[in-house]
């Protein structure tokens, strides 16, 4: 890490291993919004990130933002500055002016139908999922207009919410939108107009899940460190120590994935270009996920699902990030085509390395590396 990210994973941990304490986590689980935590985010300008500094940001990279969602991740944190930051990332990529507040984003693309001309647009549809919608000021979404993607920014005050909570007892509300007015309308630049919340969205995640993974290892460790059993630690127990080397092992895949596809995003600038990076990283933090959970409730037995207990707070969210923003079955499929479509694209044009030189993967990840 360079000096910036050292910094931001030092201050991140320091916030949040003070402020994220087991009963701020049951309160926030009970729906009660923490407004210290998230107010101390902002004043850090954690939130705003990845927002250029002339529209009141930090003016981070991706690879600058990992140890600050990986550090959320690790303490499981009950806010939703993930989709903040992502959010500030995309409107601030569209050209639009970025809200103070939360801003939420909607996973489910297309599924609001904008009418109306120049100055009289309005938007209607249902959202579901969306993250914290209760306690967003706005929420992002991307539409087909006229034939032009286009992100749309949608007030709160105009969306009624049904409120939901996933496995990790995060809220993720239905939003229901009759004839608002948005806050705010642009296209997707290009360089990002292919499913453009979904992949962010993945990319967030897959950070997330590997602060989150690395969370479940340190515990087991502790664990199985100070846990006796027939007069000698758990970590003694050669059973033991063979789960903990394959967690260990899990947690750094995952890291490596999720590291990889946020320098792909900076050094590309474009979520199409990084494509096959951001699959990856979801799928390979989404299998270390369920492994992650499974090695880290044997290693505990009954203690780790009791409330009293931290381990079930990154379980349980790991087991929710995994199915957002696409599952490793729907990133597969995704990778799948896009191999047979530069396959495709490869035989009729002729050009790149012969078929029949290198390895197998290096003609695969060759393929699939084509914008």
């Amino acid at each position: 890490m360079n000096e910036t990210q050292t910094l931001l994973a030092e201050t991140c941990n320091r916030l949040f291993t003070d402020l994220v304490t087991p009963d701020l986590l049951r309160v926030a689980e009970a729906g009660e919004w923490p407004a210290d935590l998230w107010s101390a985010l902002e004043e850090n300008g954690l939130t705003r990130a990845l927002v250029p500094e002339e529209q009141g940001g930090a003016g981070l990279g991706w690879q600058d933002v990992y140890p600050i969602l990986y550090a959320a991740g690790y303490h499981a944190a009950p806010v939703p500055l993930a989709e903040t930051i992502v959010a500030g990332w995309l409107l601030s990529r569209a050209g639009m002016e970025v809200p103070e507040g939360v801003i939420s984003i909607a996973e489910n693309e297309f599924a609001l139908k904008l009418r109306g001309g120049d100055g009289d647009r309005r938007v209607s549809g249902q959202l579901e999922k969306i993250p914290w919608g209760e306690s967003a000021g706005h929420v992002l979404a991307v539409n087909g207009y006229e034939k032009q993607n286009q992100f749309v920014l949608v007030d709160n005050s105009n969306v009624t919410f049904e409120p939901d909570r996933n496995i990790g007892r995060e809220p993720r509300a239905a939003a229901r939108i009759s004839s608002a007015m948005p806050a705010a309308l642009a296209d997707v630049p290009a360089a990002l107009n292919f499913d453009t919340i979904r992949h962010v969205g993945a990319l967030a995640r897959s950070v997330q899940m590997a602060g989150a993974i690395s969370a479940v290892l340190d515990l087991c460790v502790q664990y199985a460190s100070d846990r006796v059993q027939f007069g000698r630690p758990l970590a003694k127990f050669q059973a033991i120590q063979h789960q903990l080397a394959g967690l260990a092992a899990e947690a750094a895949a995952a890291q490596i994935a999720a590291q990889y596809a946020c320098r792909s995003v900076d050094v590309s600038g474009s979520t199409i270009v990084a494509h096959p990076a951001i699959g990856v990283a979801k799928i390979r933090t989404g299998e270390a996920a369920g492994k992650a959970a499974a090695i880290g409730h044997q290693v505990h037995g009954a203690i780790g699902f009791t409330d009293e207990h931290r381990l079930h707070y990154s379980t349980r969210r790991l087991w929710s990030w995994r199915s957002e923003f696409g599952a490793e079955s729907f990133w597969s499929t995704c990778l799948g085509e896009t191999a047979m479509t530069s396959f495709a694209n490869m035989s009729a044009e002729s050009e790149g390395p012969a078929l029949n030189t290198g390895t197998g993967a290096d003609r695969f990840w060759w393929m699939i590396s084509r914008p």
